[in-house]
């Protein structure tokens, strides 16, 4: 492998300039936020653990701050980038910065949550910065989608760092989290400051660390009906899942003798509950039926 030259990464300046030179404006509706420092996108390739062997598949490139440290170091990278503009600048970016590299680049112009296929080989890591306010929906799209990814490294805002990596009983443990887990073993990773990204967000980031479970979820019920109960119990977290569960079961009875047939206790709350007793309770529906 061609190691690409000290300089080819993007610093402050250099994102300015091809921000100015594209008419670019970092929006707010699409929470873009861009990486401005290459100790930063170095230390995140690292976190990530990316081997020369690795095909990465990365979401909302924006400039390509994080596409080159990417290249770096993983044998092919592969962007989904949403944005017209910046998805037609970024392969002439690759091309100059690192054109020893370019040819294992390839890029995707569509909705990350709307992609179902990628080009070359199938993906072993999944590394983005992702806008917060789509973050959990793609995360969950693209470890549905591709299975083949191994190990995934997010950055996302603080809060969703946590809610995504929080465990049973936790205040923030939600749907998040249980359906995360349901793909991967899920913990944070580190903190982000405010001063890499420009513009700076008025919010923290956090790094989220997935790897792919080993063995799937050992249930008989599908993932949909799982998920189906994680979204029943969390719509209505305050209450008991005896009550929470009523519409998904057809009636509080009905939903009792699901639970206890999964040895769940009805007078349990959402929170508590790891995702395999989810998925106990999906298996046993028909207990209350």
């Amino acid at each position: 492998m061609s190691s690409p030259t000290p300089d080819a990464l993007l610093g402050p300046a250099d994102i300015r300039e091809l921000a100015a030179a594209l008419g670019v404006r970092p929006t707010k509706q699409r929470g873009q936020n861009f990486v401005i420092d290459a100790n930063t996108v170095r230390r995140i390739v690292r976190t990530a653990e990316v081997r020369p062997d690795d095909v990465v598949v990365e979401v909302g490139p924006g400039l390509g701050s994080l596409t080159l440290a990417l290249l770096e170091a993983a044998d092919r990278v592969t962007a989904v980038e949403i944005d017209d503009v910046l998805a037609a600048a970024l392969p002439a970016t690759v091309g100059a910065r690192m054109p020893a590299r370019a040819d294992r680049f390839a890029l995707v112009h569509s909705d990350a949550m709307h992609v179902t296929e990628l080009p070359g080989p199938p993906p072993t890591a999944l590394v983005a910065n992702l806008p917060y306010n789509v973050a959990v929906p793609v995360l969950l799209h693209m470890l549905d989608t591709f299975p083949s990814i191994e190990r995934t490294l997010v950055m996302v805002q603080s809060e969703v760092a946590d809610r995504l990596a929080a465990a049973p009983g936790s205040k923030v443990y939600g749907v998040p989290s249980v359906k995360a887990n349901w793909y991967a073993e899920v913990k944070r990773a580190g903190a982000i400051g405010r001063n890499v990204f420009w513009p700076a967000p008025n919010v923290d980031s956090g790094l989220v660390s997935l790897v792919r479970r080993a063995e799937p979820i050992k249930t008989t019920a599908a993932k949909a009906e799982v998920f189906a109960v994680v979204d029943a119990a969390f719509a209505q977290r305050r209450k008991t899942l005896r009550a929470a569960l009523a519409g998904w079961a057809g009636s509080a009875a009905a939903a009792e003798a699901a639970l206890v047939a999964a040895g769940v206790s009805p007078q349990a709350r959402g929170e508590s509950l790891t995702v395999e007793e989810f998925a106990r309770i999906a298996e046993n529906r028909e207990a209350g039926a």
